[in-house]
């Protein structure tokens, strides 16, 4: 199926400086947000108490927020978990009072109302030594990632796209991060599972590029290194752009009718797509061109037993 239309001329690698300054400015805002703000760390990094209770009709989270702050619960965190009568209730650890002794004074609170008494559905302690250990572990899986990932492209392609394509993943991470550090959204175990399945989302839209560039520098015998990697993402642009629409089409489904339990999740990887589709054409091929590629550079090696003015 095509999007596009076959013969498109779009000159990509004509705006790469104004593409920079953009990733550039993203990437300052990033990092000054990562080192001033840091980011949100949910439960699971924290430790704390997660409850879930129910109601028999629909209730106002900003009720369950009152009903919790006069109890002395004001830093708890109250979303919908699906519905409007199921609420999900995020607290940090207590030094004074353990996990059991917080979840029964809450649910005591929250059942004071007759009209609409809550009923506990589940409650999850995990200790600040359980959140410690799993933020070194969560940082340690996309520090692996990251080194397995440079590994592989390093053996794949001629350094100079390898180098690009690795540019683009950390180009990526950093500005999905920093969108999370800066809006100030919760960061926990499902966010870094998006965020190492952008990496694979990026890494696949880099490499599909990477491969046309290193084809056409075989093939095209006429052209400058710009104007063949103009060519070659004009031929993937209807790939990329179908696979991240399709893709977009159901984080969307997820993000609307998913509930809370994923809005995360979802939030994440619609955030770490749109990068990485940018990153695919705007950071990892003017980074191959910036290092001087050329088709020197990925002509095919002659058979063994044929000369080089050999003609076929």
């Amino acid at each position: 199926m095509k999007l596009l239309k076959k013969n498109l001329r779009i000159d990509f690698m004509g705006k790469r400086r104004l593409a920079f300054a953009f990733s550039l400015a993203l990437l300052l805002i990033s990092i000054s947000s990562l080192i001033f703000q840091g980011l949100s760390f949910g439960i699971d990094f924290t430790g704390g108490t997660l409850l879930e209770v129910g109601y028999e009709q629909p209730v106002e989270l900003t009720d369950v927020r009152q009903d919790l702050e006069e109890a002395g619960f004001g830093g708890a965190i109250v979303q919908y978990f699906g519905t409007t009568r199921d609420v999900l209730i995020r607290l940090a650890p207590e030094a004074e009072r353990s996990s059991a002794e917080v979840s029964e004074e809450i649910l005591a609170t929250l059942q004071k109302s007759r009209d609409n008494p809550a009923t506990m559905r589940r409650v999850e302690f995990v200790g600040p030594k359980v959140g410690e250990e799993l933020t070194e572990q969560g940082g340690l899986a996309m520090l692996y990632a990251l080194i397995g990932i440079l590994i592989y492209v390093a053996l794949r392609f001629e350094y100079r796209l390898a180098i690009g394509s690795v540019a683009a993943l950390v180009h990526d991470v950093i500005i999905v991060l920093g969108f999370f550090s800066l809006l100030r959204f919760e960061f926990d175990l499902t966010v870094l599972a998006a965020i190492l399945a952008v990496i694979g989302y990026s890494l696949n839209d880099t490499i599909v590029v990477s491969d046309r560039i290193r084809e056409n520098f075989r093939k095209i015998r006429k052209g400058t290194a710009k104007q063949i990697i103009n060519t070659s993402i004009n031929q993937t642009l209807s790939r990329t752009i179908m696979t991240s629409l399709t893709t977009l089409l159901v984080l969307f489904a997820l993000f609307l009718f998913g509930g809370e339990t994923i809005h995360s999740f979802s939030t994440a990887l619609i955030a770490g797509i749109v990068v990485g589709t940018y990153s695919s054409i705007y950071v990892a091929s003017p980074m191959a061109l910036a290092l001087g590629i050329s088709k020197a550079d990925l002509a095919s090696t002659p058979k063994e037993g044929k000369r080089l003015d050999e003609r076929p």
